[in-house]
């Protein structure tokens, strides 16, 4: 489990460390499988476009021994450009809304809150325009890299945020949820995502997409679920031409019409006044979203807020306070960038569909990575009802080790990749991944490992390579993690006790690493560098 579960796991009871979770992670935080603390700045190369500024926000005095460390002690993380840092203007994703807006006088609250708890805020990533977009491409700042599809979109609008932590610049980060913004990139980098109940963490300081919308981001009985929604929200009939009980996609396009007349309402009525009098550069599919939001009259607009009424207490009444829906994240693997509009259009309406479910009940939703195909990555969304968040995390933490097991013995039914054409393609990844060490890239040799490792899970070399590229990086578990699977296949390796043993010394577990210098002068005992490492490890113990 990683360190960030980890974290949340043990704590999770704790009312004090719920509030922190609530706030950095309900609805907008999106979670890291790994950790780590990368303590130098980045080029815009290195930080796969993830980062429209870098600034360092230290947290807040720690409590002198014999205290407890604040629970998001050494934790880092990044922010949307959505959210307000004092001294600076709060870009909202677009050029001209930063330049016709002043500094911010205060930080929003949930940064201030991850700051009072020990996390450091490092910078500012970049979002779809005016968070009107789920594709994470802003015609102006670039589009962030999608680390595991590069020639796909990484999703949006939180793109930056997602790409930060799939790509391990962050331990986590933030950004909000109107229509699938967290839960979309989460799914399409990876990596683990979270929206909170409707109005469960504090959104002083954050931009208004809209409002009744925005969250700071099993069924009891077989049913079918479009059909119950269809029955129990009786005012959905009034935004659809038809609706098919006997046709689910019906009933979603319908809710997902909803949603997004929501949006375009509550976008018109925070905005329009700016959009008209500054007429913003925008990038095409923004700039179509935003004109159709300020044009349109919204006649209907107290039926799309019964709607919205209707579905929260449908679902409070169909999952009460232990019911867990489970359905995909998206409906398609992400598409390729620059994709034309008009199969971009058809993605857009399969995505609302799913995502509309909890944004327009105000639910809470969980994405969980649960490993890749054919190149892209699969997840799977957990929903719980309204104020349900800690029931959902709490099941979540508990399912996801039994969930990663299961798709281990799902995966391995597959035939093993062991012909000699991937063991070929496994040792050029290799020394692509050892070229890259060499030229301190470390985040690309990590990559290039975890693909030979991927196609040849057999070699004790990959793992204590990878391990070296995770020390690196301050990665500290991960490459105790990796060196105990180098050692596994070969237990006279002595590269990899070395490696564990640093790993635990920075983890300060002295006992542990002094064991595996020790080992490894027994395996070699002319090692300069096990000699120099128990040394200084008995040196720190006394």
């Amino acid at each position: 489990m990683s360190k960030s579960l980890e974290l949340i796991k043990e704590h999770v009871s704790n009312p004090k460390l719920w509030f922190v979770v609530g706030v950095g992670v309900a609805g907008i935080v999106v979670l890291a499988e790994t950790r780590r603390r990368r303590r130098r700045r980045n080029t815009d190369k290195e930080d796969f476009g993830a980062f429209l500024e870098r600034f360092e926000l230290l947290p807040f005095p720690q409590p002198p021994p014999p205290a407890a460390k604040q629970m998001l002690s050494s934790l880092t993380f990044a922010i949307n450009d959505i959210f307000d840092v004092k001294g600076y203007v709060t870009g909202f994703g677009n050029p001209d809304w930063k330049r016709t807006h002043q500094e911010a006088e205060k930080t929003a609250v949930v940064v201030t809150a991850l700051l009072k708890n020990g996390a450091i805020c490092v910078g500012k990533t970049v979002m779809d325009e005016l968070s009107f977009g789920i594709s994470g491409e802003n015609k102006h700042y670039g589009t962030p890299t999608n680390p595991r599809m590069p020639f796909c979109i990484p999703g949006g609008s939180s793109s930056g945020s997602a790409v930060a932590v799939a790509t391990e610049l962050v331990d986590f980060a933030i950004g909000t949820d109107t229509t699938g913004c967290v839960r979309i990139p989460a799914s399409f980098c990876g990596i683990f995502g979270f929206r909170s109940s409707h109005g469960a963490v504090s959104t002083v300081g954050v931009i208004p997409n809209a409002q009744s919308l925005d969250t700071v981001d099993q069924v009891p009985k077989h049913m079918n679920l479009c059909q119950y929604i269809s029955s129990k929200v009786p005012n959905l009939k009034l935004h659809a031409s038809s609706i098919d009980q006997e046709n689910g996609a019906s009933i979603l396009r319908a809710l997902s019409s909803v949603m997004l007349s929501l949006q375009g309402y509550e976008f018109k009525t925070n905005h329009e006044d700016w959009v008209k009098s500054i007429k913003p550069k925008l990038g095409r599919d923004v700039f179509d979203r935003v004109i159709a939001a300020i044009n349109t009259t919204h006649d209907n607009i107290k039926s799309l807020y019964k709607v919205r009424t209707e579905m929260r207490a449908a679902f409070q009444s169909l999952l009460k306070d232990d019911g867990i829906l489970v359905i995909p994240s998206v409906a398609d693997s992400p598409l390729k960038l620059n994709t034309k509009k008009g199969l971009s259009s058809e993605f857009h309406d399969r995505t609302f569909a799913l995502s509309s479910i909890a944004s327009v009940s105000g639910c809470c939703q969980v994405t969980v990575p649960l490993g890749s195909h054919n190149g892209g990555c699969i997840s799977v969304s957990f929903i719980s009802s309204h104020g349900a968040d800690k029931f959902l995390l709490d099941t979540v933490l508990d399912m996801y080790s039994t969930l990663q097991e299961q798709v281990s013995v799902a995966s391995s039914s597959l035939p093993l990749p062991d012909t000699n054409g991937n063991i070929e393609t496994s040792e050029l990844l290799k020394e692509k991944g050892n070229a890259a060490f060499k030229g301190s890239q470390w985040n690309k040799a990590l990559n290039y490992y975890t693909e030979a490792i991927k196609l040849n899970g057999m070699n004790a070399t990959y793992y204590c390579n990878r391990a070296a590229a995770y020390l690196k990086l301050a990665c500290f578990q991960q490459a105790e993690e990796d060196c105990n699977k180098a050692i596994l296949i070969d237990k006279k390796n002595v590269k990899a006790y070395l490696r564990r043993g640093t790993a635990r010394e920075s983890l300060l577990c002295y006992k542990e690493a002094l064991e595996d210098f020790k080992h490894a002068q027994v395996l070699e005992p002319q090692n300069k560098d096990a000699g120099k490492g128990e040394r200084r490890v008995r040196k720190l113990m006394a």
